[in-house]
């Protein structure tokens, strides 16, 4: 299939509930509203394709943005290659579960996450610790720097609550993804989720509202579910 011919199946998929859905996240035309769900069948039939993916990604649809991270192949990008989508992922949905996801398919994944993670911008600082979550939720706990994983935690904690909107959510979730997901310093993203405590979002709407690492935490010791990994990355 071509790059044409995957736009007018993903247009035939959309909906207008989840393009509604989707717009109240960010998320801005043009776009269909395709569940993640209807383009596996989409998926299967392409399997990893990176020039279609390219040429996906560059049309600025949403839709076909997400699916191009489906379809990628992350072994053929360069970092220059992800400084690219990174630089097209106008809002968190493409940041996050996007760019981060295929990232973290990659040998080269922490450098550039550290990179994005050190800029001061939002959304790169976004995908850069939301990668290490997927990291780290999918990878053996021996192929991390165990030192620098506790510095990291160390740095959230010290810098969380003045931290851009997007990043926070990111950085809390870090703590987390450390506590179920990484056992040799389950205990210190416990001891950091308690110290940070209640973090607040949402500060420019009519509520703002708090995420709570230690809570989340809480609940997957209580469920059992410490070492957690996923099987893969990307749906």
């Amino acid at each position: 299939m071509n790059a044409a011919e995957v736009m007018q199946e993903l247009e035939t998929l959309g909906k207008d509930r989840l393009k509604k859905m989707y717009g109240s996240n960010g998320a801005r035309e043009p776009l269909f509203g395709v569940a993640t769900g209807a383009m596996k069948p989409l998926a299967k039939l392409i399997k990893r394709n990176q020039p279609l993916a390219e040429e996906l990604y560059a049309t600025g649809n949403y839709d076909a943005m997400y699916f191009a991270g489906v379809i990628a192949d992350p072994k053929a990008m360069t970092e220059a290659d992800f400084e690219r989508w990174i630089e097209g992922a106008y809002f968190y949905m493409l940041s996050d579960y996007v760019v981060a996801v295929t990232l973290a398919e990659t040998d080269i994944a922490q450098a550039v996450a550290d990179k994005w993670i050190a800029s001061g911008d939002e959304l790169r600082m976004s995908a850069g610790w939301n990668c290490y979550c997927w990291l780290l939720g999918s990878r053996k706990d021996g192929e991390f720097d165990e030192s620098k994983l506790s510095r990291m935690l160390d740095q959230v904690a010290e810098t969380i609550h003045d931290a851009p909107e997007r990043a926070k959510y990111a950085m809390n979730f870090f703590i987390y993804t450390v506590g179920v997901s990484y056992l040799p310093l389950h205990d210190k993203a416990v001891e950091t989720a308690r110290a940070v405590g209640p973090v607040e979002v949402n500060k420019d709407k009519k509520k703002s509202k708090f995420i709570d690492a230690y809570e989340n935490l809480k609940k997957e010791i209580e469920k059992g579910r410490l070492g957690f990994k996923r099987s893969y990355v990307r749906c």
